[in-house]
């Protein structure tokens, strides 16, 4: 069984941020029971030197969909800033995400394979291929904010459990 660039990319994309949007939904519901606070929730770092949550989400988005459209223009850079972010944006990018992902036809992001993507962060310039992008940077990437959203959340005493970060698995390609 092969497993294709669609089937790395899209597809393990659309898994976690299917995850991390029902984590959110988790934590909202927490709220509403006393558990912790939104807006104080979307600054909470879990060490000074890390990324607020709302940094993790907005990377999540970033290293999904942002990752497709980065490998179909031959381009990634960091995410964009977004200004005065809340609770409701975060949720807004997770299904706007979500949507364009599932748009996504496993055809044309299979012939991006092997195609050239450049990172770059102001001097940094790294050379991918698509596929090298995904399995060794973006995913990774991807991994590691929507890890650190579930720790920070959970940590904040929003009732979550590994089944919640693995969310809807593919048990079937």
């Amino acid at each position: 069984m092969s497993i294709s660039l669609y089937d790395a990319s899209v597809g393990s994309y659309l898994q976690t941020v299917k995850a991390v949007g029902q984590i959110l939904e988790q934590a909202e519901q927490s709220a509403s029971e006393g558990v912790l606070d939104l807006a104080t929730a979307l600054e909470f770092r879990l060490r000074e030197d890390m990324m607020p949550l709302s940094f993790q989400i907005i990377s999540v988005w970033h290293h999904s969909m942002g990752a497709i459209e980065g490998m179909k223009a031959g381009l990634f850079q960091p995410p964009p800033a977004i200004a005065d972010i809340t609770w409701e944006k975060m949720t807004e990018l997770l299904a706007e995400s979500h949507a364009y992902l599932a748009s996504q036809d496993r055809e044309h992001i299979n012939g991006l394979s092997g195609n050239d993507v450049l990172f770059r962060a102001g001097k940094l310039e790294i050379p991918f291929t698509t596929d090298s992008f995904v399995l060794g940077f973006s995913l990774p990437n991807f991994y590691f904010h929507a890890t650190t959203t579930y720790g920070i959340l959970r940590h904040l005493g929003v009732s979550l459990g590994k089944l919640d970060y693995l969310g809807e698995m593919r048990t079937t390609l």
